[in-house]
């Protein structure tokens, strides 16, 4: 498993959490101006509801810093689900830059280079767990 900078993950982390909501919001309107096509996986979507499994899943991340193995089921599910609703592996790369461009937003001035640097790290990470859960996904609907 890949090694992370924990301490920077946490601290950066704690940064901005204590505006999480707006986080999340902002993660939103980063991503549907990115890509608009994106736009049309969330028809139907109550974006409140969706906001809020975004942050619980980021603090899911947070909270499971210090022992990611335990973290693995949850993102391969999260993997085979995303799947289900249409996301590709090409959305992925569009959905990592719009989470850093947010963190650093949110954390404004305090925020520094090197918890972009940590955080993309750790977004490659689970990008390929969920990208493995998708990909299990569809070998199960093939089979």
């Amino acid at each position: 498993m890949t090694t992370l900078d924990v301490a920077l993950l946490e601290e950066s982390f704690d940064l901005i959490a204590p505006r999480g909501e707006e986080l999340v919001a902002a993660f939103y309107r980063h991503l549907f101006a990115a890509d608009p096509s994106v736009q049309s996986l969330f028809a139907g979507t109550d974006m409140a509801r969706q906001r809020g499994m975004l942050l619980t899943a980021l603090v899911l991340v947070r909270k499971s810093l210090r022992n990611l193995s335990a973290l693995v089921p949850a993102l391969v599910a999260m993997g085979a689900r995303h799947h289900g609703y249409g996301v590709r592996p090409a959305h992925y790369a569009t959905v990592g830059a719009a989470l850093l461009a947010t963190m650093a937003e949110i954390g404004g001035a305090a925020w520094r280079a090197e918890y972009t640097a940590a955080w993309a790290a750790a977004y490659v990470l689970v990008r390929d767990t969920m990208l493995r859960g998708a990909a299990e996904a569809e070998a199960a609907a093939v089979a």
